[in-house]
């Protein structure tokens, strides 16, 4: 499976593209280019640096990633996720592991939103007590 991106950059982006979830339209816009631009990019063996700097900061990684990028290291490396992951659950420890209760943040997102509506329900309400005081006084 590795065989056909080895020192294909044009494939490599292409598979980059692919497994963030990005479709070449998406890809064309973000560059300011056409997307059959994107396609002869994605068919080209190699392109110059400049441009593979520009499509590695949309894809969201650097140029070395992509001209290092092969499937069999990205399969390892979510099959390694999937286990540490796995191993997570099980009790044992690991760095990366979340260290927060995710819904305390989104109590404390909802408190935060709450505050932020009652500030401007409260503006919206002062508007129109101008505004009739407004219209009383003529």
């Amino acid at each position: 499976m590795d065989t056909p991106t080895k020192n294909h950059i044009g494939r490599k982006i292409s598979r980059i593209r692919e497994l963030r979830g990005m479709k070449q339209e998406a890809l064309a816009n973000a560059l300011g280019i056409s997307q059959q631009a994107v396609s002869n990019i994605e068919n080209s063996e190699k392109i110059d640096d400049e441009k593979l700097i520009e499509v590695a900061n949309v894809l969201g990684v650097t140029p070395e990633a992509i001209k290092n990028f092969s499937e069999e290291a990205a399969i390892n490396f979510f099959n390694n996720f999937y286990d540490n992951s796995f191993t997570n659950s099980q009790g044992t420890f690991n760095a990366s592991h979340c260290t927060f209760n995710p819904l305390d943040k989104v109590v404390e997102l909802f408190e935060e939103n709450k505050k932020l509506y009652e500030r401007l329900l409260q503006a919206e309400k002062d508007k129109v007590a101008y505004l009739e005081k407004l219209l009383n006084n003529k």
